[in-house]
C-alpha cells in the first residue's frame, strides 16, 4: 500500500521569510530616499538646458513635444521650428500651431530623398535657421524645439560652427530641444542632456504595417 503524505508548510519558517522580504525592502526604499534628498540638496540652481534627442529609434519628436506641451501648461511662450518636414502634414502643427502662445514654423519640402535638390534643401534650412535663431536671441521663449535640426546638420546644409556659436550664447533660462538622427559629436558635447532613442522593434520593418494618425502622424 502507498500512503500519501501531505507536507505542512510551516508557519514559523513563512512568516520569517515574510519578515526578512519586509525588512530588506525597507532598507532598500531607505536608503533611495535618502539617495533622493541628497541629490535634491545639492541641486541648488535652475539653468536653460540644451536638450538632443537623437538615435534610430522612434520618439525623438514625440518625446520633444512632450516637454513642449508642459511649457504650454505653465502658461508660458513655446517656439518650434520644424526643419525637412515642412511639406508634410503633421497633427502636431496643426494642434501647437493654433495654441496663441506658441509659434510654430515648418521649412522644407520634405525628406531628402523626396526633394533631391541639395540647393533647395540648402536654402530651406537656412530659412528655418534664420527663425530658429530669431526666437534663441529673442528672449521671449521659454523653450524652443528644433525639430529635426540633426539631419540638416548631418547633411551639411548648415554650417555646425554657427550654430554651436547660437546655442552657447542662448539666453542663461532659455531650453532648447534639438531632435533627430546622427547628432554632431560636438552637440552631444555641448548638451546638457542627451537621450539616445535605441530601436528594438518597429511595426513598419517587421510587420509591414505604414504609418497612421496619432502614432506617426
Amino acid at each position: 500500500m502507498i500512503r500519501a503524505f501531505r507536507i505542512h508548510p510551516d508557519p514559523v519558517h513563512i512568516g520569517d521569510h515574510v519578515k526578512t522580504d519586509t525588512e530588506s525592502h525597507l532598507r532598500m526604499t531607505q536608503r533611495h530616499k535618502e539617495g533622493h534628498e541628497k541629490k535634491q540638496a545639492a541641486a541648488d540652481h535652475e539653468k536653460g538646458l540644451l536638450i538632443v534627442n537623437t538615435g534610430n529609434g522612434k520618439g525623438k519628436t514625440t518625446a520633444a513635444f512632450g516637454m513642449a506641451v508642459r511649457v504650454l501648461g505653465h502658461g508660458i511662450k513655446l517656439g518650434v521650428v520644424q526643419f525637412i518636414k515642412g511639406a508634410l502634414h503633421t497633427s502636431e502643427r496643426d494642434f501647437l500651431g493654433a495654441v496663441a502662445q506658441c509659434d510654430f514654423v515648418t521649412m522644407g519640402d520634405g525628406y531628402t530623398w523626396n526633394t533631391q535638390n541639395r540647393e533647395a534643401d540648402m536654402a530651406a534650412a537656412r530659412r528655418g535657421w534664420n527663425e530658429a535663431r530669431r526666437m534663441i536671441e529673442s528672449g521671449e521663449y521659454q523653450m524652443v524645439v528644433l525639430d529635426e535640426l540633426n539631419t540638416v546638420l548631418k547633411y551639411e546644409y548648415l554650417p555646425l560652427n554657427e550654430v554651436l556659436e547660437v546655442l552657447k550664447a542662448r539666453p542663461a533660462m532659455l531650453h532648447v530641444v534639438v531632435t533627430g538622427r546622427h547628432a554632431p559629436d560636438a552637440l552631444v558635447e555641448l548638451a546638457d542632456l542627451v537621450t539616445e532613442m535605441r530601436l528594438v522593434k518597429h511595426p513598419y520593418r517587421e510587420q509591414g504595417v505604414k504609418a497612421q494618425r496619432g502614432v506617426e502622424f
